[in-house]
């Protein structure tokens, strides 16, 4: 089976074609780098997703602070690490690269604050 795909690492956007043999991906076209095979491989076998969301915080002079992952975690994953993020609250004052929760459901990922948010 053939797979297209648009490669998202680099500002090439290269158009992939990866062929998919027993889920597996055994040969990619159309890269002009190594980190287009590496990408397609990736996105067959193991697809991985980084997260921007906001988090309520208490007393301060913004009621959300943007947050965000600092490594991408399996695509799966992405509805139950979103439900842990919808139940956080925070208490002012919140600034841009807290520690918000530390490796996040066991998957290797802590998220971060990525805005200052100071105590009202």
């Amino acid at each position: 089976m053939i797979r297209k795909m648009t490669c998202i690492v680099c500002p090439n956007g290269c158009e992939l074609e990866a062929e998919i043999v027993d889920g597996k991906c055994i040969s990619v076209s159309g890269n002009l780098c190594p980190k287009g095979a590496q990408y397609a491989a990736q996105e067959v076998e193991a697809p991985k997703r980084t997260i921007a969301s906001s988090v309520a915080v208490k007393n301060g002079v913004l009621p959300l602070v943007s947050v965000r992952l600092n490594r991408a975690v399996p695509k799966e994953k992405l509805f139950e690490v979103m439900a842990e993020i919808r139940k956080l609250s925070l208490n002012a004052p919140v600034h841009t690269g807290d520690l918000i929760v530390e490796n996040i459901l066991g998957l290797g990922s802590d998220l971060i604050a990525t805005k200052n948010v100071e105590k009202q």
